[in-house]
C-alpha cells in the first residue's frame, strides 16, 4: 500500500519509456522475484532483518546491487522517496556518469514533521544538489524541502496518478446520504478519531446519515472501539482494505468524501474521489488546497471537529449541486495516466 503511489509513477512513465523498478524490503527470508508487472518489470529483493541497523544498512544496499545487476546499465535512474536510495544514484552518477532524478512523496519536510538530524540532512542536501532534476507531487512540498536547503535548479511539480479506467462515476441513488473516507488508519496524521467526533456531532443533531471508513492499518481497531465509544455503530462501517473492483464500486457508490488529515502532501483519495463525480469535505493542510477550492468542495481548519461537522452538514445539502462530469474532466485532463507520464517524458527528454 505504501508503495502504491511509486507503482502508480512507473506505469505512468512505462506508457512512453522502457521501465524497470528496482524494490527492497526487509523480510525474513532471502528471496528475489522478477516479474513484470502492468508493462514494468519489477525486481524485488526480500533481505533478512537484523536487529543491527549497520547491518540492516548494509543488507539494504546488497539487495539494490543485486537486482541493479540483474538489469542493462540505465539511461537514467529515477529515485522515489529519499535518502537511502539517493546514495546509490549518487554512487552510479559519480561512478558510471548516470544521470539520476529525484521524486519526493513524502510529508516529512512539512512543518511539524520529523525532517531532522545533522548527517541526514547534510547527506540529503548533497543527493538533491547533483540530481538532474527534483520533482515533487505539490508545490507546498517543493517549497518545503527548499526551506531545509535541499536546492536544486530543475524542481518540477509531477502530481500522483489516477487510474480513470477504474475510478469512475456509477449510477446510484441512495436513500440515506453516505458518506465515504478513505485511509492507511494511521490517526496521527489521518485524525480518524476527530472525524469520528464530528460524526457524532451530526448524530446528536438528528442529521441523516452513513458514513463508509474504508482501509486499515496500525490504529483500525482502536477506531473501530472509539466509534464503539461515542455510539456510532449505527452510522458508521469499517470495510477494512479494500481492493479493485470492489474499492472502486463502493467509493463511487457514496455521495461524498471526507479527509480530515492532520497533514498531507497531496491527498490522491481525493483525486480519486474526483475522477468518481465525488465532491469532498477536507481539512486545510498540505498541498490539498492546490486541489481543492470552491468549485469541487469544502475546506476547513484542522483540529475542529465542529468546523468539520458544520462542513459535512453543508455538503450533506449541496452534494448534488455538483457536477459529477465536471470534477471527473479535471482528473483526467491533469492526473491520468497518460497526463503524469507525458510529463516523466519530457523530464527524461530533457536531461543532458
Amino acid at each position: 500500500m505504501f508503495g502504491l503511489f511509486v507503482q502508480r509513477h512507473a506505469e505512468a512513465a512505462a506508457l512512453y519509456n522502457d521501465i524497470s523498478v528496482v524494490y527492497v524490503h526487509p523480510d525474513n527470508k532471502n528471496d528475489i522475484v522478477d516479474e513484470t508487472i502492468n508493462n514494468v518489470r519489477t525486481i524485488r529483493v526480500y533481505y533478512k532483518k537484523s536487529k543491527a541497523k549497520i547491518i540492516s544498512l548494509f543488507r539494504f544496499f546488497r539487495a539494490n546491487q543485486l537486482a541493479l545487476k540483474r538489469l542493462p546499465k540505465p539511461d537514467i535512474i529515477h529515485v522515489h522517496v529519499l535518502t537511502r536510495l539517493g546514495i546509490i544514484a549518487l554512487w552510479h552518477k559519480t561512478i558510471h556518469g548516470t544521470p539520476y532524478i529525484i521524486t519526493e512523496h513524502w510529508s516529512r519536510y512539512l512543518s511539524g514533521n520529523d525532517f531532522s538530524g545533522l548527517f541526514r540532512k547534510k547527506l540529503t542536501k548533497t543527493i538533491v544538489k547533483h540530481a538532474n532534476a527534483v520533482t515533487t507531487v505539490t508545490d507546498i512540498l517543493a517549497k518545503a524541502m527548499q526551506s531545509h536547503g535541499l536546492y536544486n535548479k530543475n524542481y518540477v511539480i509531477v502530481p500522483n496518478v489516477v487510474d480513470v479506467k477504474i475510478f469512475k462515476p456509477l449510477e446510484h441513488h441512495n436513500d440515506v446520504p453516505k458518506i465515504v473516507h478513505i485511509s492507511c488508519f494511521e490517526d496521527k496524521s489521518k485524525n480518524i478519531s476527530g472525524l469520528l467526533e464530528s460524526l457524532r456531532i451530526l448524530k446528536d443533531k438528528n442529521v441523516s446519515f452513513q458514513a463508509v471508513l474504508i482501509g486499515d492499518g496500525m490504529d483500525f481497531e482502536a477506531m473501530e472501539q472509539k466509534a464503539d465509544s461515542l455510539q456510532l455503530n449505527d452510522k458508521v462501517t469499517f470495510t477494512g482494505m479494500l481492493q479493485g473492483k470492489t474499492l472502486t464500486d463502493t467509493l463511487a457508490s457514496c455521495d461524498f468524501m471526507v479527509l480530515s488529515s492532520n497533514y498531507e502532501t497531496q491527498g490522491v483519495v481525493l483525486l480519486e474521489a474526483f475522477a468518481c463525480g465525488l465532491p469532498v469535505v477536507s481539512t486545510n493542510v498540505g498541498g490539498i488546497p492546490e486541489i481543492v477550492n470552491d468549485s469541487n468542495g469544502i475546506l476547513v481548519m484542522p483540529h475542529d471537529p465542529e468546523q468539520l461537522a458544520n462542513a459535512l452538514l453543508h455538503m450533506l445539502q449541496t452534494y448534488h449541486d455538483y457536477d459529477p462530469d465536471s470534477l471527473r474532466a479535471g482528473i483526467i485532463k491533469k492526473f491520468s495516466n497518460e497526463a503524469v507520464g507525458k510529463l516523466l517524458d519530457d523530464i527524461y527528454k530533457n536531461i543532458n
